[in-house]
């Protein structure tokens, strides 16, 4: 049975991967920094599933959480199989308004905690000759958007760079790119989503399904829909100030910043 470790797994693409790999077989170690929370899910998983849940409680942007989770991954006793590192937030304020704390521990979240849960998870699966990872980045990798829309173009980069050095070892790597999601992640930075067309919304498990099927493909890079295919295809050819405009003002309010918790 495949063990499956997933960051940030409580709500939204997390929990859809959850639901979607427990609904496969595989074992879960669920990442998150709410313990209750954490127990609640793996209990509900547990009850529908008949599958083996482990729970994790780590705030990954301490180097303590990190280090959590980098023991987990490198225990060979009971080697992950999958790794999904999902973990992020947005700032609602552009950059400048927003704390520069808030903008460096974006930084540790969405990059250092990827690399080093990345490296862990590499560690063993070369060992093994097998194992996946997937990095949940945004389409907003291809847009101008400050901090997150630079955090996540480094892990698409990053993602499909190691992808491509691992080549027949038997691990892989891809770098899922989603549009907006309905989940709590605008809530959760204080962000007006009803300023987003509804057109543009995607359903989490929908995502998920789409980012196993190109992982099944063998491709790197997986962005769900054709909508936002068209949205990146579209980023290549125009304009860069274009798509810019309305990256960095969709669902941002100004004015002080809107706490994490």
């Amino acid at each position: 049975m495949t063990t499956s470790l997933i960051t940030g797994a409580t709500a939204g693409i997390g929990a859809a991967f959850a639901r979607r790999l427990a609904g496969d077989g595989h074992a879960l170690v669920l990442v998150a920094r709410d313990e209750a929370r954490l127990e609640e899910y793996a209990s509900e998983l547990r009850e529908r599933y008949a599958v083996s849940v482990e729970v994790l409680s780590a705030d990954l942007s301490t180097d303590k959480g990190i280090e959590a989770v980098e023991t987990r991954l490198r225990d060979r006793d009971r080697p992950v199989g999958l790794l999904v590192n999902n973990a992020g937030f947005g700032n609602r304020a552009p950059f400048g308004d927003s704390a520069m704390a808030d903008e460096l521990t974006m930084v540790k979240v969405h990059i250092e905690a990827v690399l080093r849960l990345t490296g862990a998870a590499v560690e063993v699966m070369r060992e093994r000759r097998r194992g996946y990872v997937v990095n949940v980045a945004s389409v907003a990798a291809f847009l101008p958007r400050g901090t997150y829309g630079a955090s996540k173009a480094w892990v698409v980069s990053f993602t499909q760079g190691v992808d491509k050095e691992l080549a027949g070892t038997g691990v892989r790597l891809l770098a899922l790119c989603p549009g907006f999601v309905r989940t709590e992640f605008h809530e959760r930075a204080g962000m007006d989503a009803t300023a987003i067309p509804e057109w543009a919304w995607l359903d989490a498990d929908r995502v998920v399904a789409a980012a196993i099927r190109d992982l099944a493909r063998g491709r790197s890079l997986s962005v769900p829909d054709a909508r936002y295919k068209a949205v990146v295809t579209a980023t290549r050819m125009a304009p860069s100030g274009l798509f810019g405009r309305f990256s960095t003002k969709a669902g941002r309010k100004y004015g002080p910043r809107y706490p994490r918790d």
